[in-house]
């Protein structure tokens, strides 16, 4: 006969269908969810907590200095408390729990981290060094060019689709977290690598599909099914390392294609567009980004600045 559910392990099972239900959260975020409150219960359960009005300000702060003596940094353990208080809150919501330990705990200040990015020179010896002359040669430099022409995150560019293209007027439509649709646009060489692509090489890695009708994706793997995430990683740190760039990854290309794209111009409400950012005060990271760069310009420049 199984073991009975706790309170707070049945309320646990309720809160995460309420993310990807009636939230909508992407499953990436509902899986942190669910690793983070996992965690907090194993933690209440080394303290014989098993109800969630027995569980005090001080057991929720108790959790935080573990994570905190554990290693994690301030950024991983500030997810794992908003997971615990959006928890307490479902669960007073619902009327499963009249007390709300976490109302006054405060989250721990993030650490500010400018995001990596490369150089505009960097970005031309990547995308203009010699690819094998090979369908998957075509694909890597048709991948990279639209990683750094469009700034998509990862999980965006191995879920496109051909559906998705709009290459005569010039986007392609992604969906980003939480399912969101945007149009984001394309031109110049991620457009023409793009097209170069599809005319001849993808055709190629798709002769190789295990069905006849084949798969929807515009990126193939050499079996002709939808490439991962894994490989889109690996391709970027191949290519990087082979111009002296250690470590790249895709999300290093869309910092960069942010950081360029303001240090050109644009304007940083077209750039939470392009980006899909539900605030522009994520998009901002990248004045900062811009101004470190100033400054580091002016101390190499100015005769007085380094005295």
């Amino acid at each position: 006969m199984p073991e009975a559910q706790s309170p707070l392990a049945r309320a646990r099972e309720d809160y995460l269908d309420y993310l990807q239900v009636e939230r909508g959260l992407a499953a990436n975020s509902v899986a942190a969810y669910a690793r983070d409150t996992a965690a907090y219960l194993a933690f209440l359960s080394e303290r014989n907590i098993v109800d969630a009005d027995c569980v005090t300000r001080a057991d929720v702060e108790a959790f935080a200095a573990e994570r905190r003596d554990a290693g994690f940094a301030s950024s991983s353990i500030e997810r794992a408390l908003s997971a615990v208080k959006g928890f307490h809150r479902f669960m007073v919501s619902e009327g499963t729990a009249k007390n709300h330990p976490t109302a006054a705990v405060r989250l721990p200040k993030k650490e500010e981290r400018l995001p990596d990015y490369i150089s505009v020179e960097q970005a031309q010896a990547l995308l203009d060094q010699p690819f094998p002359p090979t369908a998957a040669g075509e694909r890597d430099r048709a991948m990279l060019e639209v990683l750094y022409g469009c700034g998509l995150r990862v999980s965006e560019l191995v879920g496109l689709d051909l559906r998705d293209l709009y290459l005569d007027e010039g986007f392609v439509r992604v969906f980003g977290k939480g399912s969101k649709e945007r149009l984001v646009p394309i031109g110049g060489t991620a457009l023409e690598r793009l097209r170069a692509y599809l005319s001849g090489p993808r055709a190629e890695l798709a002769a190789h599909a295990s069905t006849a009708r084949g798969v929807p994706a515009v990126f193939l793997n050499k079996n002709g099914g939808r490439i991962s995430r894994q490989t889109a990683h690996a391709v970027c740190e191949r290519y990087g390392r082979m111009v002296g760039i250690e470590g790249l990854h895709p999300h290093t290309l869309r910092h960069s294609f942010a950081t360029h794209m303001l240090a050109g111009g644009a304007d940083l409400r077209v750039l939470q567009e392009i980006l899909g950012h539900a605030s522009v005060s994520t998009t901002q990271i990248y004045t900062h980004v811009d101004r470190t760069h100033l400054t580091e310009i002016y101390r190499e420049a100015h005769p007085r600045a380094r005295a």
